[in-house]
């Protein structure tokens, strides 16, 4: 059994909130100048100049990527043979966020009470996901989320007659309708399977994988390569100005459901999807 204590889960998180708001993913940033080189629109290749020159200004200087610095969201891998010892894992990692987000001068955009609003002054309470999982480590991954782009989500409850047919279609119709709102171009997760609430989360992990990976399954690999074509077809362009790119990725997440369902959910992402990992 080891033992790990709270402080370092602490620590840990307070610098991931910070290094994820200032720093884009290798895959992100990759395949943004990706597109540049294959939009032709002046309008569009200017958008995406102006992209690149306000990441890699945010890089160089150590300032946020954009003033929407999200809400926290933490992933935690806990490997069943750790001891968390001196204190409450939760509040270690809403006190890592609290930190985060008042020393790094990062935008606080959590409020109390989703109706009577409130704010609660620090970023917290982070959304806190665990997974127990083989082995003595804790992986741990912080991917703040902006909600421009969190408010054009969608779910559906299909039933299984919908087939792969009405998956596509909502994948299409959900960003189609997003249109410019969510900043693109534009990271889309899509969660099928489990129930309501998992379908949701599938697709909330979908944004943490990098976009130059493909599903393990060789079918929704297929079909994410797919949609990502399609959805770039649409048109909407950078920022919604037209061309090419629409969206630089596109991830897919599954698992099990019962008979009667296919649930599938649509978590949107920006041009800043922003994650950052370490292993304790």
């Amino acid at each position: 059994m080891r033992e790990i204590q709270a402080s370092v889960i602490t620590d840990t998180i307070e610098r991931l909130c910070v290094e994820a708001n200032q720093v884009l993913p290798d895959d992100i940033k990759k395949s943004i100048q990706a597109c540049r080189a294959s939009e032709d629109g002046e309008i569009a290749c200017g958008i995406l100049d102006n992209i690149i020159e306000n990441y890699q200004i945010a890089e160089n200087e150590q300032v946020p990527i954009c003033q929407d610095t999200g809400m926290a969201c933490v992933f935690l891998e806990i490997g069943q043979d750790v001891h968390i010892a001196g204190g409450d894992l939760t509040e270690a990692v809403n006190e890592g966020v609290r930190r985060g987000y008042t020393n790094g001068y990062l935008r606080k955009s959590v409020v109390k009470d989703p109706v009577r609003r409130g704010n609660t002054g620090d970023n917290t309470p982070a959304m806190l996901y665990t997974e127990i999982v083989p082995g003595e480590n804790i992986k741990i991954t912080v991917g703040p989320k902006g909600f421009g782009s969190e408010n054009m989500s969608a779910i559906r409850m299909f039933k299984p007659s919908a087939g792969i047919e009405g998956i596509k279609d909502f994948i299409l119709e959900t960003v189609e309708t997003a249109g410019p709102n969510p900043c693109p171009p534009m990271v889309v997760g899509v969660g099928i399977g489990g129930t309501f609430d998992k379908a949701a989360l599938l697709a909330k992990k979908a944004l943490m994988r990098p976009v130059d990976s493909g599903n393990e399954d060789p079918y929704y690999a297929d079909l994410e390569k797919e949609m990502l074509e399609k959805i770039n077809q649409l048109g909407i362009g950078p920022q919604g100005f037209g061309g090419k790119t629409t969206a630089i990725g596109l991830n897919i997440e599954t698992m099990p459901t019962h008979i009667a369902g296919m649930p599938c959910a649509i978590n949107i992402s920006c041009h800043v999807t922003r994650h950052k990992t370490e292993v304790i």
